[in-house]
C-alpha cells in the first residue's frame, strides 16, 4: 500500500477570486520581543504571524490569544488593535476542499508567560527582526502587514485600488 502525503493549505490568486469562495473571519497577533516579531511556519513552508479562524461565541481578541497558545504554547495578552485586512484577490484553499477569502483582524499582543515552541500546526517558530522577516517567504495576506506589526504608525487596512 502506498502512502500519500497529506495535502497542504495553498493559496489561489486572481482578480476578485474571493467572489468564488466563502468569507472566513480570523484574528492574528503581532507579538514583539524588543525589535523581533514572532513568526511561525506550517505545512506549506510559508511563514506567518500566529492566528486563525474565529469560533462562534468568541471575541476577535480572544481568538488571537487562543491561536497563539494553540500554535506556539505562548500565553499572550492583547494590548492594541492594529488593523483589519482582506484581499479579494487571494483565496486560501484547504485540504478538505474549502476555499476562503480571509477577513483578518490584526492585534498587538505581549507575552505573558511561556516559551514559543512547536505544535501539531507548526513546524518551525522564531523571532525575527524586520530585515530578517523581509527575507522570508510569508503568506500573501501577512506580507503587507509587516510594517504595522513592527510598529509603523496608524492602523493597517487594505486601501481600495
Amino acid at each position: 500500500m502506498t502512502e500519500t502525503a497529506p495535502r497542504q493549505t495553498t493559496h489561489e490568486y486572481g482578480e476578485r477570486i474571493g467572489a468564488t469562495a466563502t468569507l472566513s473571519i480570523g484574528a492574528t497577533a503581532a507579538v514583539l520581543d524588543g525589535d523581533r516579531l514572532l513568526l511561525r511556519r506550517s505545512d506549506n513552508g510559508e511563514w506567518c504571524m500566529p492566528g486563525g479562524g474565529m469560533d462562534a461565541g468568541e471575541r476577535p481578541a480572544e481568538t488571537a490569544v487562543r491561536e497563539v497558545l494553540e500554535e506556539t504554547g505562548l500565553v499572550v495578552r492583547v494590548t492594541e488593535l492594529l488593523g483589519v485586512y482582506s484581499n479579494p484577490d487571494i483565496v486560501v484553499a484547504y485540504p478538505d476542499g474549502n476555499r476562503r477569502q480571509v477577513v483578518g483582524i490584526l492585534f498587538r499582543a505581549e507575552q505573558v508567560e511561556g516559551t514559543a515552541g512547536l505544535s501539531d500546526e507548526v513546524t518551525e517558530v522564531g523571532w525575527f527582526t524586520a530585515a530578517q522577516a523581509a527575507d522570508l517567504t510569508l503568506i500573501a495576506n501577512h506580507q503587507p502587514l509587516l510594517p504595522t506589526a513592527f510598529g509603523a504608525p496608524g492602523p493597517y487596512f487594505n486601501r481600495p485600488a
